[in-house]
């Protein structure tokens, strides 16, 4: 009986996690809509303005995969989209050619800076509460 009664808590409070993670990327992407971005789209461009403080310091794509919760296609077309609006710019690896790098660009980094003040006030009020 103590298992079943362990078991049952541990339930409750993985689905209590995911139902604040739920409501978090909804409130997230609901705020971030109107600049073009969603959750996982400012979680890349978040990752890539905190590891290069420099404009153009690339990041490999393989470094980015565990980071987003995104598997790595969806992540290579996310990356794609993020590119094709002219926020980041992908550039092959000379030393393994298989390798990828991300980077932000002046437009990316600028979108990055207007939006996260919004993406954080979503995280203060969804996780402080």
């Amino acid at each position: 009986m103590a298992v079943n009664t362990v078991s049952t808590g541990l339930e409750e409070r993985w689905r209590d996690i995911l139902s604040v993670h739920a409501r978090t990327m909804c409130e997230i992407d609901r705020v971030l809509h109107p600049h073009g971005l969603g959750a996982s789209d400012f979680e890349v461009l978040d990752i890539l303005a905190t590891e290069s403080r420099r404009e153009g310091d690339p990041c490999r794509v393989q470094n980015l995969v565990g980071r987003v919760h995104l598997s790595q296609s969806a992540l290579s077309r996310l990356i794609g989209r993020l590119e094709k609006d002219g926020l980041v710019e992908r550039s092959m690896c000379v030393e393994d050619r298989r390798g990828v790098w991300v980077s932000l660009t002046r437009k990316g980094r600028d979108l990055h800076s207007e939006v996260l003040p919004l993406q954080r006030g979503v995280l203060a009020k969804m996780l402080d509460g």
